[in-house]
């Protein structure tokens, strides 16, 4: 058995409109977790809040380095939050796109 020398793992926040809920989580597979919150199955605080606008995401190759960065953000205050989407976001813009479809998430239906 051949072990992967790099795993992608994601820290991401997510909402449903600029300066909305937020939600921060961690997940080996963005694509898969981003299709799960837009069918309203990903969490049941982010499907309570129609979370499905994906603001922020870092990525590491450490599942250790990923969860200590989602417990961070999580311990920080709502703005700095905020700042930290804002300084690579400032428009809010949904950065996670589906693979394969030319269609925006928020607008589809599912």
């Amino acid at each position: 058995m051949t072990k992967c020398l790099y795993h992608n793992y994601w820290v991401y926040i997510i909402t449903n409109k600029p300066k909305g809920v937020l939600y921060i989580g961690v997940t080996g597979g963005i694509d898969d977790r981003m299709e799960r919150h837009i069918a309203g199955e990903g969490s049941v605080f982010a499907s309570k809040y129609k979370l499905k606008r994906l603001v922020y995401f870092e990525e590491f190759q450490y599942i250790e380095d990923a969860i200590k960065r989602e417990k961070q953000l999580k311990n920080w205050h709502r703005q700095w939050k905020i700042n930290l989407i804002e300084q690579l976001n400032p428009n809010w813009d949904n950065l996670w796109k589906p693979l394969g479809f030319d269609v925006d998430p928020e607008t589809s239906s599912g």
